[in-house]
């Protein structure tokens, strides 16, 4: 069996992320999470804080590996010595984005292949930055992220 990557931002780190690499983890010997380092985007938690509760969240798999990467995902994969790239799906509007990343992939690294994952229904509606802003506003996300980023969201936006 290859190995599979799951790469993103995970700023925080959800419950239908951690589905996702669930699901992944059944089918490949090994998987890399690898958090997306962009400082661009203004991410809430730090790279060390999402991977640490990336690895709180997944500490139940014996076959995860974090790690982190900037740059080109094809550069990382190709270091990692992984083949294929796995992607959540949730509705059609992810579809069309990630096909078109699949491609740019593909068409820079002959060989490395991206499979679909589709959300469960229970987690579809489930993003990022939709759990940022309900908690940002003081809404509940227990049950919609691991428990340990329930309370970094908490702690973050009561300091805010």
């Amino acid at each position: 069996m290859t190995a599979a990557l799951c790469p993103g931002s995970f700023d925080p780190p959800t419950n239908g992320h951690i589905d996702v690499i669930e699901r992944t983890s059944r089918h490949f010997q090994r998987v890399v999470v690898a958090v997306i380092a962009n400082p661009s985007k203004h991410p809430l938690f730090s790279l060390a804080e999402r991977q640490e509760m990336l690895a709180d969240g997944l500490s139940h798999l014996t076959n995860i590996e974090i790690d982190s990467f900037d740059g080109l995902l094809v550069d990382f994969a190709r270091r990692a010595g992984v083949t294929v790239v796995v992607k959540g799906l949730r509705a059609v509007s992810d579809f069309e984005y990630e096909l078109q990343m699949a491609e740019m992939n593909a068409a820079l690294a002959p060989g490395l292949d991206t499979m679909f994952v589709t959300a469960k229904p229970a987690w579809a509606f489930l993003s990022s930055s939709l759990v940022k802003e309900v908690a940002r506003f003081g809404g509940a996300v227990e049950g919609l992220v691991p428990e340990r980023v329930a309370t970094a969201l908490k702690e973050r936006f009561a300091a805010g």
